[in-house]
């Protein structure tokens, strides 16, 4: 048996040093530095826009690749990344996107996928609900928890759920909806009771839940697909206050007139800013943001819901709050394909909710454990009285050596004292977040774990290799663009001798095809374009001031042009001193048209001025290449052929 396990561990460690050297190989050096082949297919599969990777693909994002790795490296020796412009920027984007990895991606998921299976199904609930009372003892929560055992007893003996809700219930609403709160779906409830809801099965009583406010009991009374959301305008004709049964049978005849009104035609948006008394929608029409199940007052809810297609209109329904009369103006089922549209808005949902806190315990344990985090030993007892005489500014009794120095817990590169921890509780007595309803060791553990995400997010490039590689793909390519202009680009663009000696020598490269002078206006809009055009009918030479003074809606350029340059995809043939067609560009919808002042149909030699934009782009490319040379020969650049023909 020992043999056989020895050979297993002989396979094991053989596997294991294949699968290392091959994540090892070098594709090539450039001077004492080396580039794995894993580090190369990374950068050319995240670059590479071909489907298909071929042999060439690879040779040509090689010598890419290549040529970047030695920029990097003088980037380096010129010390750019310690240039404080370049620290500020990549403080910043790591500031961006430090957040998006500072989660428990296996826990997240199982949050989001649960979330969408959820979504599938609105759940028809009944609820009974027990209440502390206030500033309970300890012999009321008893009574309270017995209580609630009594009544879930009752029901388990057949006791009407309706019944009970009315008889036992805490809910105001129970003596008239007898327990029965309507469809409810996911993220209509808190997540505890979301998950009472869920973990009941259709015409079955859930177990007790205890909350901070009372026990809760479910019944499901029956499921059904979800129905999604729906966008609604409504108008309200809103009880007056403490209405007496004429009052209100006044409000009920007013919204039948003004529903009468809308069925021979009247504009729903101007009746509701009339007459709604809703002061959030009735500036907007009425119109109200897009709901699902469980948002509104049931009544309400169903009115809207059973309107069968967009402007159907409800006759006059009436909630606690008034009449209301509804206008459906879209519905929005719900997703059944868990895509990554959808999945990223439930994602959104989720790290939003107060569920995402279980993610963030399981979170926590695991920064605990990658920051090496210790407790230090100390008398937690000691600790709450010297917090509370520092918080009621009194004098600090001496407790066993515990002073301001005092160690609280400890990460490998920063140690948490008394101090900190005071400061931190002084602000938390201000925000009621922070401290309401919370004991003085609750405070101190949320506080352990503000200091340990603190702690794991200043330091995330040591415990997480994509949001290392990430920032120093960042800092690396920001380092690329600051030696970029300093050795080619600003080079290139001012030294106008090395310009000019670089035209003469390549005139040949600088030529004009068929081209015209032109002046090339582009419009906001057709009817932008419309009136420009026939303004300038008989006034071309006026186009400058015609531009200055549209406010933008028309823009100009002017110069000469290649053919296939203009704006003319039609036009086969081209007139002097007349406007070409217009031309449509999407997606913004802006027009655009040309002058023709003068064409060129045949092939000439273009002049320094002419040339100089093209100029300075091939100059910047002999000056890049002149300066790869010189690095090449700096640092020696090796490739290995072999693992290159290995990449098929």
């Amino acid at each position: 048996m020992r043999k056989i396990a020895g050979i297993f561990s002989i396979i094991i460690v053989s596997c294991l040093f294949v699968i290392t050297r091959a994540n090892a190989q070098t594709i090539f050096t450039y001077g004492n530095t080396a580039v794995s082949k894993v580090d190369f297919l990374k950068a050319y599969q995240k670059n590479n826009t071909e489907k298909t990777a071929t042999e060439k693909s690879y040779r040509d994002y090689l010598e890419l690749y290549i040529r970047f790795r030695l920029k990097v490296k003088a980037a380096y020796d010129m010390k750019i990344d310690t240039l404080s412009n370049q620290k500020i920027e990549l403080q910043n984007f790591r500031n961006q996107v430090a957040d998006g990895y500072i989660n428990d991606k296996e826990s997240l998921d199982k949050l989001i996928n649960e979330a969408f299976v959820r979504s599938q199904k609105d759940i028809h609930l009944a609820h009974i609900f027990i209440a502390f009372p206030k500033n309970a003892s300890a012999a009321d929560s008893l009574k309270t928890s017995q209580k609630a055992t009594d009544v879930l007893n009752e029901l388990k003996k057949g006791k009407n759920f309706g019944e009970a809700a009315v008889q036992y219930s805490d809910d105001p609403a129970a003596k008239q909806n007898r327990g029965e709160v309507g469809y409810i779906t996911v993220f209509t409830l808190p997540y505890d009771l979301e998950n009472l809801a869920y973990n009941t099965l259709p015409n079955q009583i859930s177990k007790i839940y205890r909350s901070k406010s009372g026990y809760h009991i479910f019944k499901n009374l029956g499921e059904r697909k979800a129905i999604g959301k729906i966008r609604v305008a409504h108008i309200l004709l809103a009880f007056p206050p403490n209405a007496s049964d004429p009052a209100k049978a006044a409000t009920k005849q007013k919204a039948d007139s003004i529903y009468d009104a809308l069925k021979n035609g009247a504009a729903f948006g101007e009746l509701a800013k009339k007459f709604s008394a809703d002061n959030l929608s009735y500036q907007t029409n009425g119109e109200i943001a897009e709901f699902g199940v469980g948002k509104y007052d049931r009544p309400f809810e169903d009115a809207a819901f059973s309107l069968k297609s967009d402007g159907d209109i409800s006759e006059p329904v009436r909630t606690a709050f008034g009449y209301h009369i509804i206008k459906r103006l879209g519905r929005k089922p719900v997703s059944t394909v868990a895509n990554k549209e959808t999945t990223e808005s439930i994602k959104q949902i989720v790290i939003n909710d107060a569920r995402i806190n279980v993610s963030k315990k399981i979170l926590l344990e695991r920064v605990l454990t990658q920051t090496h985090f210790k407790r230090l030993p100390i008398n937690e007892n000691d600790l709450w009285i010297f917090t509370d005489s520092f918080l009621q500014s009194k004098t600090v009794p001496l407790l066993n050596g515990l002073n301001n120095t005092t160690g609280l817990f400890s990460f490998p590169q920063k140690n948490i004292v008394v101090k900190d921890w005071l400061s931190y509780i002084k602000t938390a007595r201000n925000v009621p977040a922070l401290s309401n309803g919370k004991t003085m060791k609750e405070i101190f553990e949320q506080y352990l774990q503000t200091v340990a995400f603190e702690y794991y997010r200043n330091h995330l490039e040591d415990y997480n290799k994509d949001f290392a590689y990430q920032l120093n793909e960042f800092k690396e390519g920001n380092m690329l663009f600051e030696i970029m202009q300093r050795k080619i680009w600003d080079k290139a663009s001012t030294d106008s001798t090395g310009l000019r000696k670089y035209f003469e020598d390549h005139k040949d490269k600088y030529w004009w095809d068929a081209s015209a002078d032109a002046v090339v206006f582009t419009c906001s809009n057709e009817k932008a374009a419309n009136t420009t055009k026939q303004k300038l009918q008989n006034n071309i030479g006026g186009w400058k001031k015609l531009v200055d003074a549209s406010d933008g809606s028309t823009q100009a350029d002017s110069g000469r042009f290649l053919l296939t340059q203009l704006p003319l995809p039609e036009e086969k043939k081209f007139t002097e001193s007349q406007f070409s067609s217009m031309v449509s560009n999407q997606p913004d919808n802006t027009v655009t048209f040309a002058y023709i002042i003068k064409l060129y149909n045949e092939r000439s030699p273009r002049n320094f001025a002419e040339a100089r934009g093209l100029v300075t782009n091939d100059y910047q490319l002999y000056l890049e290449d002149k300066w790869i040379q010189e690095l090449k020969k700096q640092y020696p650049v090796k490739i290995n052929e072999a693992v290159v023909k290995s990449l098929k």
